[in-house]
């Protein structure tokens, strides 16, 4: 039994929600996201508060109204706040350029990477070794992150490579004779 999907979830001044069976939409100032949740669960709209109530014929009826929950919670963080990532390239002759909505990565590769950002993610580049991606949708701006990341992510030995700003590296020692 999920403890999240029973608490409640109230809804600012500032944002517009609407539900249409299954599908939330959250409309704020930042912009809108629009959702659709597992049939096992009953998505109610009373006196600005939102209620995730699970169909009992379903087996993870709860759980699923859990995560529905914490993703309208999210989607509303994002409509109001926004969220941000920060990417970190550590290594020598590594590089990070913005331009037209397009990221030039040098990662040593005989050729440079070109990453084009959705459009509902907007990236800086602080200088040469620093990546700031903001985005009102959670989901997509980590999914964005971690595409990124994944074309050099940090080796065990020297930590070389792209990683977060609050990811920890275990180095690894080398072998000894």
């Amino acid at each position: 039994m999920s403890r999240i999907a029973k608490r409640p979830i109230i809804i600012n001044n500032n944002i517009e929600v609407t539900i249409h069976k299954q599908t939330v939409t959250i409309i704020g100032n930042k912009g809108f996201l629009k959702k659709t949740f597992h049939v096992s669960v009953n998505i109610i709209l009373k006196n600005k508060t939102i209620l995730f109530l699970p169909k009992h014929e379903y087996v993870d009826a709860w759980a699923h109204a859990g995560t529905a929950r914490s993703i309208v919670n999210s989607m509303m963080i994002g409509v109001t706040k926004g969220f941000v990532k920060k990417l970190i390239l550590s290594g020598i002759g590594y590089k990070a350029t913005l331009k037209d909505n397009i990221i030039h990565l040098l990662l040593g590769f005989s050729h440079p990477i070109l990453y084009k950002l959705p459009n509902s993610v907007v990236g800086t580049c602080i200088n040469q070794n620093e990546i700031i991606l903001h985005s009102f949708d959670k989901q997509l701006l980590g999914q964005v992150a971690s595409d990124i990341r994944a074309y050099k992510p940090p080796e065990p030995y020297k930590g070389k490579g792209i990683r977060y700003d609050n990811e920890k590296l275990k180095i690894k020692e080398t072998k000894k004779k």
